[in-house]
């Protein structure tokens, strides 16, 4: 991962609160630890071929005792219309979440706050310039994800090249607030707060013993380094 000579790609300073949102959850005793532990959002996958997978009615069990101020998140990649309001019909989710190839009137279409992920280093998004470019066009989105491009969606574990955020500023206004996503465990979370300064950071694999089996223990240590960071 590389991260020297990186602007700071949002205006949140270090003395703000960093926002932390742990996703593909399965079970509701990590959910219960995730909430005791302060998490701010909870992240369900619903993507098929991840192993984190939880299925509509599964997430509405989920999701039933949620207390509020506590966003859920549901994750879709390429999903149908209906597949999507299925979800929405099941979970009731605060703000859904696009990693597929969803257009901006797509995932606009949902009457929902929604966050767009983007694979840093795919296909039309491998230079900064070409990275905000694409970014642009979600200038409606409640936050921008980035995530490492791996052949599959999140959940990979590596990290990516920061300085490809580089042209991202150079949005001004148009910019949304920033989510770091990949690679990060509470051994390498510090660096990327202090690189980025981002609104939030988004983990999965990091903090997990298998995948969508959390760790109470890893949660903890990573929700505590974020919080330290004041």
């Amino acid at each position: 991962m590389n991260t020297s000579h990186v602007t700071p790609v949002t205006t949140a300073a270090l003395s703000s609160r960093t926002r932390i949102k742990i996703c593909g959850f399965t079970r509701a005793e990590d959910i219960s630890v995730a909430l005791s532990l302060g998490t701010d959002a909870l992240g369900f996958v619903f993507y098929p071929p991840s192993k984190r997978y939880v299925s509509p009615a599964q997430a509405g069990e989920l999701c039933a005792n949620i207390p509020a101020f506590v966003s859920t998140v549901a994750l879709f990649v390429n999903a149908s219309r209906e597949e999507i309001q299925t979800v929405i019909g099941a979970m009731r989710p605060t703000i859904l979440q696009f990693h597929g190839d969803e257009t901006p009137e797509e995932c606009a279409s949902y009457g929902l706050p929604y966050l767009r992920a983007f694979r840093v280093g795919a296909p039309g998004q491998e230079t900064a310039e070409n990275l905000a470019n694409y970014c642009s066009r979600f200038d409606c989105a409640a936050g921008w994800i980035f995530d490492s491009y791996t052949a599959a969606y999140g959940g990979s574990g590596q990290a990516f090249d920061y300085t490809l955020l580089a042209g991202i500023a150079g949005l001004g206004a148009r910019a949304r607030p920033i989510v770091v996503s990949g690679g990060l465990k509470q051994e390498t979370v510090v660096q990327s707060i202090q690189a980025l300064m981002p609104w939030a950071v988004d983990v999965s694999s990091g903090v997990e013993d298998a995948p969508g089996v959390k760790s109470a223990t890893k949660m903890r240590d990573f929700i505590q380094t974020v919080n330290a960071l004041k």
